[in-house]
């Protein structure tokens, strides 16, 4: 049974799709030019790439003369949301509150980090306040700024 497709980006492809966002329209020889000496990769490895971004709707093309022009159809940060919320269907149930609770467990955390993690947290929840009553996903992230608010402000009382 052939493995699964994935929507999700390999590290070849974040690579190449990282240069067409930073560049924007490139060809395949000018993506080839622009990778670093150290990640070198050969012409048919990029194209053969690209073309499974285009293949997964993360880039197009437009035919110029001979050459094939190749640009992003998605935005960086709609890809990073995507890959997060396939992380977090993955790996934490489909919860934003198991998948915060994680990260707030990582010893690595900082208390400059955690301090701008409770402002957003407690910005969002100001937004969802004033929009009305909580729905759906605002819910899982109220349940987050009640319980893991309470834990971030202890935890920056003690610093």
């Amino acid at each position: 049974m052939p493995p699964r497709k994935s929507i999700t980006l390999t590290e070849a492809e974040l690579r190449l799709m990282k240069l067409l966002w930073a560049r924007g329209e490139s060809v395949v020889s000018d993506l080839v030019a622009a990778i670093p000496e150290d990640e070198a990769l050969a012409y048919n490895s990029v194209l053969t790439t690209i073309r499974i971004l285009e293949r997964k709707g993360y880039v197009r093309h437009r035919q110029e003369g001979r050459a094939f022009v190749y640009s992003p159809c998605v935005e960086e940060h709609e890809a990073g949301r995507s890959e997060i919320r396939h992380m977090m269907q993955r790996f934490f149930g489909n919860s934003r509150e198991r998948l915060l609770v994680s990260l707030l467990g990582d010893e690595e955390i900082d208390p400059e980090e955690l301090r701008r993690l409770k402002e957003a947290v407690l910005a969002r929840a100001a937004e969802d306040a004033a929009a009305g009553p909580t729905h759906g996903d605002n819910a899982a992230m109220n349940g987050v700024q009640s319980r893991e608010g309470r834990r971030l402000a202890a935890e920056e009382g003690q610093r």
